[in-house]
Formats: C-alpha cells, sequence, structure tokens
C-alpha cells in the first residue's frame, strides 16, 4: 500500500477512535507522521467528506455514513433486518445482533441495544475474536476447515477471559458440537457476567449469516432455552427474508 494512502488511513481510523474531536497535534502524536504531513491529509480527507473541521478538532464527515449504508446493501442487510432485530430486541429483554462471514473474515453489521454500551460489548464493525463469541462460532462451525485455520491464523486465539477457548483442538471439538445442535452459546468467554446465544440463518444462496442475543449470565440461567427458542424464530424470518429479495438485488 503506498504511503501516503497507509498514512491517511491512519488518520482516519484515529478519528474514528476518538470520543471527539481531534486536534492535528493529537493525530501527528497518534500516528506518528509530522504535523505539516497530517495537515495534507487531513485536506484531502476533508474534501472528500470524509472528515469535517470543527473548532475543536476533526470529527467523521458525512461521507462515513453512505459508506455504512453501501456496505449494509452490498452485505444485504436491509430496512427489514434492522426491524427484525429491533422486535427481537423487544421480546427477547436483550441486546440482539447480526452478524456475517465473508472474505476470510467476520463483521458485526448491526445490533439493536437500549444502552451505549451493549450487554455483550460488541458493535458494528470487524470482529477479530470470532472464537470467543457465539456468532463467531456459529460462523467458524459453517466453514470449510482450511478456511477456518486462514482465520484462525489471522486473529490468533486471544485469551480474553480466563474461560476463553485458546486451544484450537478445544475448538474444533466445540464447532463440532455447533453444528450438530445448530445454537452457539458462550458463557463469560468475551465478557465477564454475561453469556451469548446465536443460531445460523437459513440461507439458499450459501451466504454465511448469524443472529445473536447477549444477556447477563443470570438471565441466561434464568430463561436461556427461551431465549434460544426465539432467536431460532428470529433466523427463519431472517432467511425467509432474504429468500424473498430478487435475484441480484440488495436491500435498501
Amino acid at each position: 500500500m503506498p504511503q501516503s494512502v497507509d498514512r491517511a488511513l491512519d488518520v482516519l481510523d484515529a478519528v474514528a477512535g476518538s470520543d471527539g474531536p481531534v486536534s492535528a497535534k493529537a493525530l501527528a502524536r497518534l500516528t506518528g507522521c509530522g504535523l505539516s504531513t497530517v495537515y495534507e491529509l487531513l485536506g484531502a480527507l476533508t474534501a472528500r467528506g470524509h472528515l469535517v473541521r470543527t473548532a475543536a478538532g476533526w470529527t467523521l464527515g458525512y461521507r462515513v455514513p453512505s459508506l455504512h449504508r453501501a456496505f449494509q446493501r452490498q452485505m444485504r442487510l436491509d430496512e427489514e433486518v434492522h426491524g427484525l432485530l429491533l422486535k427481537a430486541r423487544r421480546t427477547v429483554g436483550a441486546d440482539t445482533y447480526f452478524s456475517a462471514y465473508r472474505d476470510g473474515e467476520i463483521a458485526v453489521l448491526a445490533g439493536a441495544s437500549d444502552s451505549a454500551a451493549p450487554t455483550g460489548g460488541f458493535s458494528v464493525g470487524r470482529d477479530a475474536d470470532g472464537h470467543a463469541t457465539a456468532h463467531g462460532k456459529v460462523l467458524l462451525s459453517a466453514l470449510p476447515r482450511a478456511a477456518r485455520l486462514r482465520y484462525l491464523s489471522g486473529t490468533g486465539m486471544r485469551a480474553i477471559t480466563p474461560r476463553t477457548i485458546t486451544s484450537p483442538d478445544r475448538l474444533d471439538a466445540e464447532l463440532r458440537r455447533v453444528r450438530r445442535q445448530g445454537v452457539a452459546v458462550e458463557i463469560e468467554e468475551c465478557a465477564p457476567g454475561v453469556a451469548c446465544v446465536a443460531v445460523p440463518v437459513p440461507a439458499a444462496d450459501g451466504a454465511r449469516t448469524a443472529v445473536s442475543v447477549a444477556l447477563p449470565l443470570a438471565d441466561f440461567e434464568r430463561r436461556g432455552d427461551r431465549v434460544t427458542e426465539i432467536l431460532r424464530h428470529v433466523a427463519a424470518e431472517a432467511g425467509r427474508l432474504a429468500i424473498r429479495r430478487p435475484t441480484g438485488t440488495t436491500g435498501g
């Protein structure tokens, strides 16, 4: 990748990772670039609409939401799926997510949560810890072994909590169970005090997607079976939505 492109993406990532506007001097420190270089990159990114300059510094620009909408469109994630997640959130009373595997990566494409900090700790974007998440296990269980190993070799199997599975053999055994039962459950592997359930979305076109729920562990122990049952209905409806779409079209 050309160095200028790499640096511009570093600046964009630094702004995206901040809780508020970022000054040019702060961006220079964060990216390791000279101040004059940062100003040049900021000018280009602002001109393209990826960033906006405010009195306090730079923030993400108007082009970012449109890029996300285009990403969702290309991933066939439309308003019907969003509505389905919101309905599931109200029914289950817990945070719900829609995830997918594509081109060697796992990503959370959408979520429905009542709080700024979802129970599962997930946010829309790439998930590099698929070995430790319920939705990741569902998606990994559907992959050929070679593709699964490529993913794991690229992301590693870091121990997020003491309960995270970090052994490839243990994970293989877990994924075999997921394939047999059609559901993945993880308990405190990704976050202390949290359990997650995920099921695959049926797809005639071979797309690998999953829906999941994250809820407090005590809540899961009390009504985990009921949550799983509801989630299976959500996945079936998401599959019917995908089937109804004409071939070659993508959702809104």
